[in-house]
C-alpha cells in the first residue's frame, strides 16, 4: 500500500484590518498627521515666482507659537497685541500678503479694496463675521477659521456659569470683598436634576450636553436640523418648547440675519420663571434692553453674558455707555456674570487655534490648498516631489463662468499638465494644476497668459 503524501502545512495567513479614522479628528488633525508620516518621495518646498517676500500682519495677541510657525518658514512677521479701526487697517494693509485676526478687528469692503496685495484671511477663532466674506472671495482671497479648537474651552465656562449663578457666587464673593458676612441658602440651588437647554447643537452645545448630564443634569436641545443626540439628551421640536422646559438656556449659534436677536422680549417671556440665560455665542443674539427688563422684573433669577453687540477694541478700554447704551444698567444687576468674551480664551485652546489656523495659511501661500477655507472652493492636489524640480503649480481664481477652463488650458497647452483640481462655490472658481517641463524663461509668460485671460481674478505661480 502506497504511503500518504505528507502534505506540508501553510503558516497562518495574516489578515489586514481596516481602521476607520476616529470621527473626533479635525481636518488639521488628518493633514498634520498625514504631514509628519515619513515620505517615500519628500515634497518640493513652493515658493511663488514672483519673488517677493512674504508678509503677515497678525493682530490681537494671536497665540506666540503660530507667530514662530510663520517666522520659520521664512515669512515677514509684524505682530501686534490690539486689534485695528478700520482706518487703521486701510492705511497699512496695502503691503501685507496676509492677516491674522480675532474677533474684534472687522475686514470690512473698504478693508478689502485697499488690500492690493493680500492673498488670504485667517481668524484665529470660530466665527467669522467680522469679514465681509462675499467681497473677500470675490477677490480671490479665501478665509480659514477654527471652528473646534476651542469648543471644549466654551464648554466648561457654561458649566462653571450654571454653578455660580445656582448659587449667587459673583454676589457671596463681592460681599466678602466689602467685608460683608452674608451666608444663606435661599434662591441657592444644585445644578443635579435640572433641565438644560441648548439653543445650537453643535461641536459646543454637543460637548456641553456630555458635560451637564456627567452633572446629572436632564438635556434637551434645539436646532434648525435633526441631530443625533449624545447619551440621554432629547431633541426637541420647537424653541418655545426648549424655553418653557428649561431651567437654564444657553445659546449657542451663529450670527446670521435669522439669529440676531433671536432671544427678545417675547422668548424671554416663556422661559420658566425663576430660570437663567446664559449666551457665550455672539452679541446680537439676545435684545439686551429686554433682558435687562426681564432681569429687573425677577421673571430671571439670573444671566452670564460673554459677548456684546459692540465690544472695546483692547484690554483696559471702558466698557460703559458709550460702547453700548445699556451697559451700566447690565453692570448694576444682581447675579449677572459678565465676561470680556473669554470663552476661548484658555491655554489649551489658543495653542490648538494657533497650530490649526497657521497650518491652513501655509499651505495655502506655500501649496495653494484651500481645504477648510469658509467662502472658497476647498481644492487640493497632493504635493510636488522634491525630484520634480522643473514642476511649476498654478494657482487660478476666477468668476465662474463657461469657456474659462478652455482658455486656460490652451495656455497650458504646450505643457504636460500632470494633475489639475478646479471646484467652485457661487461666483468664484478655483483651478489647481502642476505642470511639468516648464523652463524658467516660460515661467512669466505663462503667468501672464492666465492672468489675461477673460474671468481672471487672481492667479499665482508657485514653483
Amino acid at each position: 500500500m502506497t504511503p500518504p503524501l505528507a502534505i506540508p502545512s501553510k503558516s497562518p495567513r495574516a489578515v489586514a484590518a481596516s481602521v476607520s479614522p476616529s470621527l473626533s479628528q479635525t481636518l488639521h488633525d488628518r493633514l498634520r498627521k498625514r504631514e509628519s508620516c515619513p515620505a517615500i518621495r519628500k515634497p518640493k518646498v513652493l515658493h511663488p515666482v514672483d519673488n517677493e517676500d512674504l508678509k503677515l500682519l497678525i493682530l490681537e495677541n494671536i497665540s506666540q507659537d503660530a507667530v514662530r510657525a510663520f517666522q520659520a518658514q521664512g515669512f515677514h512677521v509684524d505682530h501686534y497685541t490690539k486689534a485695528f479701526s478700520e482706518d487703521e487697517l486701510i492705511d497699512k494693509i496695502s503691503q501685507y500678503h496676509a492677516i491674522g485676526i480675532r474677533s474684534k478687528t472687522k475686514i470690512t469692503e473698504r478693508v478689502i479694496k485697499a488690500a492690493h496685495k493680500l492673498l488670504v484671511i485667517g481668524c484665529f477663532c470660530i466665527g467669522t463675521n467680522q469679514v465681509d466674506l462675499v467681497t473677500a472671495g470675490k477677490a480671490g482671497i479665501p478665509v480659514f477659521n477654527s471652528p473646534f479648537s476651542n469648543s471644549r474651552s466654551v464648554a466648561e465656562l457654561v458649566v462653571s456659569e450654571m454653578i455660580a449663578l445656582s448659587r449667587q457666587l459673583v454676589e457671596r464673593s463681592h460681599e466678602m470683598r466689602q467685608g460683608i458676612w452674608n451666608k444663606q441658602s435661599k434662591g441657592c440651588w444644585e445644578v443635579r436634576g435640572k433641565t438644560l437647554g441648548i439653543v445650537g447643537y453643535g461641536h459646543i452645545g454637543s460637548q456641553l450636553s456630555v458635560l451637564a448630564e456627567a452633572l446629572g443634569m436632564r438635556v434637551i436641545f434645539y436646532d434648525v436640523i435633526n441631530i443625533m443626540p449624545l447619551g440621554s439628551a432629547r431633541q426637541v421640536n420647537t424653541l418655545p418648547t426648549l424655553l418653557a422646559e428649561a431651567d437654564f438656556v444657553t445659546l449657542h449659534v451663529p450670527e446670521l440675519p435669522e439669529t440676531i436677536n433671536m432671544i427678545g422680549s417675547q422668548e424671554l417671556a416663556q422661559m420658566k420663571m425663576g430660570s437663567y440665560l446664559i449666551n457665550n455665542a455672539r452679541g446680537r443674539v439676545v435684545d439686551i434692553p429686554a433682558l435687562i427688563e426681564a432681569l429687573r422684573s425677577k421673571h430671571l433669577a439670573g444671566a452670564a453674558i460673554d459677548v456684546y453687540p459692540q465690544e472695546p477694541g483692547s484690554n483696559g478700554a471702558p466698557f460703559d455707555d458709550q460702547v453700548n447704551s445699556w451697559s451700566s444698567a447690565l453692570r448694576s444687576l444682581p447675579n449677572v456674570i459678565l465676561t470680556p468674551h473669554i470663552g476661548g480664551s484658555t491655554e489649551e485652546a489658543q495653542r490648538m487655534i494657533g497650530e490649526e489656523v497657521s497650518l491652513a495659511l501655509s499651505r495655502y501661500l506655500t501649496y495653494g490648498s484651500t481645504l477648510g477655507a469658509v467662502n472658497f472652493p476647498e481644492v487640493d492636489l497632493r504635493a510636488i516631489t522634491a525630484e520634480q524640480g522643473n514642476h511649476v503649480r498654478v494657482c487660478h481664481v476666477h468668476s465662474n463662468q463657461p469657456g474659462v477652463l478652455k482658455q486656460v488650458n490652451e495656455a497650458l497647452s504646450p505643457y504636460n499638465v500632470e494633475k489639475q483640481y478646479s471646484d467652485s462655490k457661487g461666483d468664484v472658481a478655483y483651478l489647481l494644476a502642476d505642470i511639468a517641463d516648464v523652463s524658467p524663461q516660460d515661467v512669466n509668460k505663462l503667468q501672464e497668459m492666465i492672468k489675461h485671460t477673460s474671468a481672471n481674478i487672481l492667479t499665482r505661480l508657485l514653483a
